[in-house]
């Protein structure tokens, strides 16, 4: 009798574990792609990403003869059911019939009130730039003119905003000093994108940080995530809904050779960040020739889960990453400065 209930119970395990494993879902791609057949441009660079319909996603980027040459502007197109994009130029630097800016870094917003946010940098360089906005209500099929925003508002500087429960807009941005020293601000709009308070994040702390994600656990608490020149991705917290911040730290696990990063909150509550990993060692890496993306339940404990590049002497840098309705998550990043990698992943169950 012993022996036929431990057998009983063996199998209820076996069969438990079994139900277990099927249950589980990894990650998997579904697509990737490059984006740009023959592009109007030599080199492009910083890619944003968002939903404007089911299926559907918008992604724009910087493009022009190099980073910085006057002649780069913001370039945006539909991924077509090819998974390929026919840019169109939005922004441009152009001051007028004899001085353009370079443009720097978009990022795209859906408002989900039927209106798309383009922001941008036009400037010099990262240092004398200043923040630029256009509006669009046909999913980008057409623009507003250009708005400049407000002195010492920058808007998002590298990734997408977050809207709170009572709508409040929070764009994580960030300053680079002439000085060479760099800090983390929020600047916290409404839904007008009229009203701006902007809030200093560890301003004089040890860190030089740029270009953070906001993250999100619910209660009023937030993290935030961004490259330093330290060497390792670093956070502060919120636990009152972005107004105000912790120090700066960095994150265990998380090392980084002063790359740009971003990183989503996904339906489930999971924390999914798109880094380039520090290689000790292997300088030949460049920096940026490996790109990965790491999971967190709690913000603060990071396991690698893909490995989405690894190529000695390349570039995959600056990525963009969101979830869209279906539950997919879609990344875009900068591949060899000659185009804009597309990579869209689902769970998918374990073999």
């Amino acid at each position: 009798m012993f022996n036929m209930y431990r057998l009983l119970l063996l199998l209820a395990g076996f069969i438990f574990s079994v139900h277990i494993a099927e249950c589980q879902s990894p990650w998997i791609k579904v697509r990737e792609e490059l984006l740009f057949d023959a592009p109007p441009f030599k080199a492009c660079h910083a890619s944003t990403i968002t939903e404007i319909a089911k299926g559907k996603v918008l992604v724009a980027c910087f493009g022009g003869a190099y980073e910085g040459s006057k002649d780069v502007v913001i370039w945006a197109g539909v991924v077509g059911k090819n998974g390929k994009v026919i840019p169109s130029a939005v922004a441009t630097g152009k001051e007028n019939d004899t001085l353009q800016y370079p443009c720097w870094n978009p990022v795209l917003f859906n408002m989900n009130s039927g209106k798309l946010v383009l922001f941008y940098k036009v400037g010099p360089n990262p240092r004398e730039w200043w923040g630029m906005m256009k509006t669009s209500v046909d999913n980008g099929r057409s623009w507003s003119a250009a708005m400049r925003l407000p002195e010492h508002v920058l808007g998002p500087i590298k990734n997408k905003p977050v809207i709170l429960k009572d709508g409040t807009i929070l764009c994580p941005s960030s300053i680079e000093e002439p000085n060479g020293k760099w800090w983390i601000q929020i600047e916290q709009t409404d839904q007008t994108l009229t009203h701006w308070k902007t809030i200093p994040v560890d301003a004089q702390g040890a860190f030089d940080a740029i270009q953070p994600s906001i993250l999100s656990y619910g209660k009023d608490t937030l993290q935030l995530v961004c490259r330093s020149k330290q060497g390792r991705v670093v956070q502060a917290w919120s636990y009152d809904n972005g107004r105000s911040w912790s120090g700066l730290s960095a994150i265990e696990g998380l090392l980084n050779p002063n790359a740009g990063t971003d990183a989503v909150t996904l339906k489930d509550g999971i924390q999914l960040i798109v880094y380039n990993p520090d290689v000790p060692g292997k300088e030949w890496y460049n920096g940026r020739g490996k790109l990965c993306i790491a999971s967190s339940e709690n913000g603060r404990d990071w396991e690698n889960i893909m490995t989405l590049e690894d190529k000695p002497g390349a570039e995959f840098s600056y990525p963009a990453i969101i979830q869209t309705a279906d539950g997919q998550v879609h990344i875009t990043y900068t591949y060899d400065r000659k185009n804009i990698k597309h990579i869209v992943l689902k769970k998918g169950r374990s073999k």
